[in-house]
């Protein structure tokens, strides 16, 4: 029986890496597949990991529809056993029901991997389709880590060092200033686009790891008072 496969995690946990573990497994007993990515950070039409490994892809836009993907492929002779589906987390709701569809009715395995919230912490609209529609929902075991070495659990994106939790859901990161950063035709970002893996409590402190070398380098010396000033209202609870 085919099914659909959401292998989900922060960055840095080796989704890329295990997307392409898994193809080469399959190729290796013989079956066919098809390789899908959307705005890898290598470029268009590329899966690539962050231990230096890409292999090609077919890039996802839109428009893309799985189901005529296969069904050209499969019309013209080709076989197609299953599907990779890196950057999952981009694909529209429509699209991740066309995945779906091709288990149940083409015995097509999907494997898709994919980043489950935003730098905002919300839900990416891919992801929470995968969510309610998979077969399984795996979080990868290898764990991201913050910079202070607790397991990161959420994806922050800072601008020129500084960490924002408003703009386009959808940014690539690693951008320079002025690059075409943003999608869906939206204005370029002002500033270099990064990315960072943090743990919940300096997720919601906005402590990144830029952030704790400028106070390990100030004057302060009791931590608690250095994070205390981050908090909303912080200054006027000290002073009661």
């Amino acid at each position: 029986m085919a099914e659909l496969v959401f292998f989900s995690g922060t960055m840095d946990c080796g989704k890329s890496t295990l997307a392409l573990q898994m193809d080469h497994n399959h190729r290796a007993r013989g079956r066919g597949g098809v390789r899908f990515s959307c705005n890898d950070r290598a470029g268009e039409s590329i899966i690539s990991s962050r231990l230096g490994l890409q292999t090609d892809a077919v890039e996802v836009h839109g428009s893309t529809d799985f189901w005529d993907e296969v069904v050209v492929r499969r019309t013209g002779g080709l076989r197609v056993d299953y599907l990779i589906c890196d950057e999952a987390q981009f694909y529209s709701a429509a699209q991740v029901e066309q995945l779906a569809r091709l288990v149940d009715e083409m015995d097509v395995d999907v494997f898709a991997f994919g980043i489950t919230s935003d730098f905002r912490t919300r839900l990416f609209p891919g992801s929470q389709r995968l969510i309610e529609l998979a077969d399984k929902v795996q979080v990868l075991q290898v764990e991201a880590l913050c910079w202070c070495g607790r397991r990161a659990t959420q994806n922050a994106r800072t601008v020129d060092g500084i960490m924002v939790v408003e703009g386009e859901q959808v940014m690539v990161g690693d951008v320079a200033p002025g690059d075409d950063a943003l999608m869906d035709d939206a204005a370029p970002v002002a500033g270099v686009v990064e990315y960072e893996t943090l743990c919940r409590r300096h997720y919601m402190r906005r402590v990144t790891a830029h952030g704790a070398n400028l106070m390990a380098g100030s004057d302060q010396t009791l931590p608690f008072d250095i994070e205390a000033c981050l908090w909303p209202g912080a200054g006027e609870l000290r002073r009661s």
